[in-house]
C-alpha cells in the first residue's frame, strides 16, 4: 500500500501546482497498474507526454526541500568527470558536476538524492575525506549528459592540442553524436569553466594579425592564459555568438548578448560584447557570478570604524547616497551589499540599471532600454508611481537624471546612485558641473563613498622588508618612529606566481551634516570642503591605502596603481 500512497502524493502535488490534471494522473496510475511495473509515476507522465522531466524535477525538488539543477545548461568540469568512472555514473544515474579542490567537495547530479547505496559507493571511490553535495536532476537528463561528457577531452590544454594537431579518436565518436564531438564547442565551455574556477571577472578574445589571444581579468589585472592560430577564430566567434543569441552574419557592427550557464554547480551569467577591429571582431565577456557579486556588508573587508560610518549613513531614512570610482572599482558590489543590508519584506526597493546584473529576491529590478525610450530620468518618474521606499539609479549621467534623483530624495525616499569622479569631495563640483544647484544639494546628500579595489598579498609567499626613506614618507612614518617592516609580492604556486591573491576595498566616506550642507549652499571651495571634512575625521583614500600597507595586507606599488600617492610627498 505504500507505493500507491507515495504515487498519490506526487500526483496530488503536480495537480496542485497545475503541472498536470487529475485525469492525467489517473491515466498514469492506470498505466502503471496495467503494466504491473514499479516505474515511477513521474516517468510515466513524461512518457505519456503530459509533462516534461524538467518541470517534474523542479516541483518534486521544491516539495522535498532539495535543490535541483538543469543539466542542459551545465558545463562539465574535467576534474570532476575524472573522479567517477562512466560505468559507476550510468549504474547509479549520477553525474559529477564540479570538484572544489580547496574544500574537498564534489557536487553531483542525481535522479534520487536519497539513494544511500549510490552515495556510499561514491564515498568508497573517493575516500571519506571528500564531502559529497547531491543535486536533484532528471534521470533522462543525467543519462544524456553522461553520454555527452564522458569519452571526450574536456581540459583546455587537451582540447587545444586536439584542435592544433587534428588528433581526434574518431572511433569514440558516434555517427549521431551531438555538438560535443566538435572540439571548438568544448574549448569555449572549458574556457568558461577555467575562468570561473580561477576567479576571473572578464574573458577577452582578442584577434591579432596572425593569432588569437585569450586573456582573463583576475583581481583587476589582465593576464594572458592561452594563444591559438587565427584560423580557428571564426569558428570560436560563431560559437560565442550562437550561445549569446547574436546575429552570426553581422561582423561590421557592435553587438551585445547574454549567456546563462551552470558552472561549479551554480548559475552564472556572461554579458557578451563584440566590437569590430582591424584584425577582426574583438569579443569580451563579463562574468556575472551571483555568489561573488552579492557580498554581505560585513564581508567587504572594511575597518570597523568605516563599517560603522557606513551603517550610520544608511540609517538615515531620506536623502541620496553616491558611490564614486572608475570602472571595475567595485561600485556595483558595494551598492548591492547596501541594498541587501536594507532588504526586508517591509521595504519596497526599486532599481533602474543598465543592465540588471544580479537578479535579487524581493527587489524590483528594471533594465533601462533606449529602444523603448526608457532612460534613467523617465524610469525614475515611472518608479516613483510604484510606491518605493528605496530607489537605486544605476548612474547619474546628465542633468535630467540628477534632477529626478534629487527630487526623489527630497520627497522622502532613500536614493542610491553612482557618479564618475576621482574622490568623494570631487562629487560636489561634478554635480555643480552637471547642473544641480547648491541649494538642492544642501540637506539632500546623506554621504559620498569613493572606492578602489587593491590586490591583497598572498599570505603564503609575501616577503618582509624595511621601507626606504621615500616609502616611509609615503606611509606617513616619521624619522623618529621605530623601524617598520612592510611586505612585497614574491609569487608561488598558491597564487599562480603573481604574489597577490584576492582583492580588498579601499573606501573614503564623506558623511554630510549641517555644517557641510552650509558650506555647499554658499559654494565653498574644494579646499574649504576638504579642510572641514578632515576636521570631522574624514580619511582620504591615500591614507586608507597606507594603513593597509602597514597592516601587511597589500603593497605600496599596488596602492599607487589605483590611488594618487604624490600628494603625500608634499606633506
Amino acid at each position: 500500500m505504500d507505493a500507491p500512497k507515495k504515487n498519490l502524493r506526487i500526483g496530488e502535488l503536480l495537480v496542485k501546482k497545475g503541472v498536470v490534471s487529475s485525469d492525467q494522473v489517473r491515466i498514469a496510475l492506470t498505466e502503471q497498474q496495467k503494466n504491473r511495473t514499479k516505474e515511477h509515476l513521474g516517468k510515466i507522465l513524461v512518457r505519456l507526454g503530459f509533462a516534461t522531466e524538467a518541470i517534474i524535477r523542479d516541483v518534486v525538488g521544491g516539495a522535498l526541500g532539495q535543490e535541483s539543477i538543469d543539466l542542459s545548461k551545465v558545463v562539465a568540469d574535467s576534474e570532476a568527470i575524472k573522479l567517477i568512472p562512466k560505468e559507476m555514473a550510468r549504474r547509479f544515474h549520477i553525474l559529477p558536476i564540479t570538484y572544489d579542490n580547496d574544500q574537498h567537495r564534489l557536487t553531483v547530479a542525481m535522479a534520487d538524492t536519497f539513494n544511500v547505496v549510490a552515495l556510499d559507493q561514491i564515498s568508497a571511490q573517493l575516500g571519506n575525506n571528500v564531502d559529497i553535495v547531491p543535486l536533484l536532476a532528471g534521470e533522462a537528463e543525467i543519462l544524456k549528459a553522461i553520454d555527452q561528457f564522458y569519452g571526450f577531452e574536456l581540459s583546455v590544454d587537451g582540447i587545444l592540442h586536439e584542435i592544433e594537431t587534428g588528433e581526434i579518436d574518431y572511433q569514440s565518436l558516434d555517427a549521431e553524436s551531438d555538438e560535443y564531438s566538435q572540439p571548438v564547442v568544448r574549448l569555449v565551455n572549458a574556457l568558461f569553466s577555467d575562468a570561473v574556477k580561477r576567479g576571473a571577472s572578464d574573458i577577452h578574445f582578442g584577434p591579432e594579425q596572425d593569432f588569437l589571444r585569450f586573456r582573463y581579468r583576475i583581481d583587476g589585472v589582465l593576464r594572458q592564459v592561452r594563444s591559438l592560430h587565427k584560423n580557428y577564430w571564426s569558428a570560436i566567434a560563431v560559437r560565442l555568438k550562437v550561445m549569446a543569441g547574436m546575429d552570426i552574419a553581422e561582423t561590421r557592427a557592435p553587438q551585445d548578448g547574454r549567456i546563462s550557464l551552470s558552472l561549479s554547480g551554480r548559475p552564472i551569467d556572461f554579458r557578451v560584447s563584440t566590437l569590430p577591429t582591424v584584425h577582426g571582431e574583438n569579443i569580451v565577456l563579463r562574468i556575472l557570478d551571483r555568489q561573488k557579486g552579492i557580498v554581505k556588508l560585513e564581508e567587504l573587508g572594511l575597518h570597523d570604524d568605516t563599517l560603522e560610518t557606513l551603517r550610520v549613513m544608511v540609517a538615515r531614512p531620506e536623502g541620496i547616497i553616491l558611490v564614486t570610482g572608475p570602472t571595475g572599482s567595485g561600485k556595483t558590489t558595494t551598492l548591492y551589499s547596501l541594498l541587501n543590508y536594507l532588504n526586508k519584506e517591509s521595504v519596497n526597493i526599486m532599481t533602474l540599471e543598465d543592465p540588471v546584473e544580479y537578479p535579487t529576491p524581493m527587489i524590483r529590478q528594471t533594465s533601462v532600454n533606449e529602444a523603448i525610450r526608457l532612460d534613467f530620468a523617465s524610469g525614475i518618474r515611472s518608479v516613483m508611481r510604484q510606491d518605493p521606499d528605496i530607489v537605486l539609479v544605476g548612474e547619474i549621467r546628465d542633468v535630467d537624471t540628477a534632477t529626478m534623483a534629487f527630487r526623489a530624495a527630497m520627497t522622502g525616499h532613500q536614493v542610491f546612485s553612482t557618479l564618475h569622479t576621482n574622490s568623494a569631495i570631487g562629487a560636489i563640483p561634478r554635480l555643480l558641473d552637471i547642473g544641480i544647484l547648491p541649494d538642492i544639494m544642501a540637506g539632500n546628500i546623506i554621504g559620498v563613498i569613493a572606492q578602489r579595489l587593491v590586490r591583497t598579498l598572498c599570505r603564503k609567499c609575501k616577503e618582509p622588508y624595511e621601507p626606504s626613506d621615500t616609502e616611509r614618507h609615503l606611509l606617513g612614518l616619521k624619522v623618529t618612529d621605530r623601524p617598520q617592516t612592510i611586505f612585497r609580492a614574491k609569487g608561488c604556486d598558491e597564487c599562480d606566481h603573481q604574489g597577490y591573491k584576492g582583492r580588498t576595498a579601499l573606501m573614503e566616506l564623506l558623511n554630510f551634516d549641517s555644517s557641510m550642507d552650509e558650506l555647499i549652499a554658499r559654494r565653498a571651495t574644494r579646499r574649504e570642503l576638504t579642510r572641514a571634512a578632515l576636521a570631522k575625521g574624514f580619511r582620504p583614500l591615500a591614507e586608507m591605502g597606507a594603513k593597509r600597507v602597514l597592516e601587511g595586507v597589500t603593497t605600496l606599488d599596488e596602492v599607487g596603481r589605483v590611488v594618487d600617492l604624490t600628494s603625500r610627498l608634499k606633506q
